[in-house]
C-alpha cells in the first residue's frame, strides 16, 4: 500500500491525489527520513539512471583522445531538450567521435521543449535520432563498446558486455543484488534496472561521499561525473528545469527519470534523497524537492525559492489567476 505525498485542490475540491514514497539517507548510509515503502519494492531508475550509466565511457581515454569539452562529456549524462546549445554539442560530438547517427537505436524525435520543436518544424526539418531526449547516452554507449572492440550493433541489449557492466555498476553504488534487481527496457531502448528507493537513494550517496567506495579509481569517475554535471546544468536538462535549478547549486548532484522519480545528493551534508511519485506525473517535483530541502533545513534559500518559482504550491490558470494548491505531505 503506497501512501499519499501530495493532493491538488481546485476550487477547494480534491482534484488529484498521488501516492508515493521518499527516502532520506545520512553519509553513513543510515535512513534519517522516510515516508512509504522504500526497502522491497524494486523501482526503476529510468532517466535518474544516467550518471552511474555514464560510468562506463568515462572510464576511459576518450575525453582526451577526441578532444572532447565539458558540455560534450556532460551529454553522456544528460536527458537534452533539443535547445540550440544543445544541438550544437551533439553535433560537434557526434562529428569528432566519427560515428553514424543511424547507429543509435534511439527512436527519431523532434526537440522537446516547446520554441526549439517550432523552430524546428518551421525550418521545415525532419525528426532524427540526434533530437531524441537520451541521444548522448547512446553516442556514449557507442563510443566506449567501438573503444573496447564490442559490437555495436546490438549495444542495447540486456546480454551485451556494456550493459552487464552497467548493471554491475549499479549493484555495486546500490548494494543491491543484480539478480533481485527489476529489469525491463527505457523508452530509449536500453535496459533499465530497478531497485529499492533506499538503495537507490545509497547508489547517488557515493557521488558526494565517494569515500564509501573503496576502487579509488571509480571514486575519481564518480568525482568526474559530478564535476562535469555541475559545470553544465543545461545541457543536463535545459534551463527553467528543475535539474537545471539543483545543478546550479555547487552542493547538490541531481537528476530525474520519467514517470515520477528524482534523486539528489548534497556534498557537505553527505546526504542523499530518492523519491518516486507513483501518478508518474513530473510536475510536482520542484514543489516536493523544495519542502523536502525545507524539512531538512537546507542551507541555500536561493535553491529553494527557485524550485518554488518552477512549481508554486498555488494553481494559477493560463491567465495567472489562482484557482487552486497543492498540499505537500512529508
Amino acid at each position: 500500500m503506497h501512501t499519499i505525498i501530495a493532493e491538488e485542490y481546485r476550487g477547494g475540491y480534491l482534484e488529484n491525489r498521488h501516492e508515493g514514497a521518499i527516502c532520506i539517507l545520512d553519509g553513513n548510509k543510515q535512513v534519517i527520513y522516510s515516508k512509504g515503502e522504500t526497502e522491497n519494492t524494486p523501482v526503476f531508475y529510468r532517466s535518474a539512471m544516467k550518471p552511474i550509466q555514464a560510468i562506463p565511457v568515462f572510464d576511459t581515454d576518450i575525453e582526451r583522445k577526441y578532444n572532447l569539452t565539458s558540455d560534450e562529456m556532460a551529454l553522456f549524462c544528460a536527458s537534452q531538450r533539443g535547445e540550440s546549445y544543445h544541438q550544437k554539442s551533439l553535433s560537434s560530438l557526434i562529428q569528432k567521435l566519427g560515428l553514424q547517427e543511424e547507429s543509435l537505436i534511439c527512436g527519431k524525435s523532434y526537440p522537446l521543449n516547446e520554441q526549439p520543436k517550432i523552430d524546428y518544424i518551421c525550418a521545415g526539418k525532419k525528426k532524427r535520432k540526434l533530437m531524441h531526449n537520451c541521444s548522448g547516452k547512446h553516442l556514449g554507449f557507442l563510443a566506449y563498446a567501438r573503444e573496447k572492440g564490442l559490437k555495436t550493433d546490438d549495444y542495447g541489449e540486456v546480454g551485451h558486455p556494456l550493459q552487464e557492466r552497467i548493471r554491475e555498476e549499479v549493484e555495486r553504488l546500490s548494494e543491491y543484488p543484480k539478480e533481485k534487481m527489476a529489469v525491463g527496457k527505457d523508452g530509449c531502448g536500453v535496459p533499465v534496472y530497478g531497485v529499492p528507493l533506499r538503495n537507490m537513494a545509497l547508489s547517488y550517496l557515493k557521488f558526494v561521499n565517494p569515500e564509501l567506495v573503496p576502487d579509488m579509481n571509480k571514486r575519481d569517475i564518480l568525482n568526474r561525473i559530478s564535476n562535469t554535471m555541475q559545470a553544465n546544468p543545461e545541457i543536463v536538462a535545459s534551463h527553467d528545469f528543475i535539474c537545471t535549478v539543483l545543478l546550479k547549486d555547487n552542493n547538490i548532484i541531481a537528476k530525474g527519470g520519467a514517470q515520477g522519480v528524482y534523486c539528489l545528493a548534497l556534498k557537505e551534508e553527505k546526504i542523499s534523497i530518492a523519491l518516486k511519485v507513483f501518478s508518474g506525473t513530473e510536475l510536482l517535483w520542484p514543489l516536493i524537492v523544495a519542502e523536502i530541502l525545507e524539512k531538512i533545513n537546507y542551507r541555500n534559500q536561493k535553491t529553494i525559492e527557485s524550485l518554488y518559482q518552477l512549481r508554486s504550491s498555488i494553481i494559477c490558470s493560463d491567465a495567472g489567476e489562482a484557482v487552486g494548491e497543492t498540499k505537500v505531505f512529508l
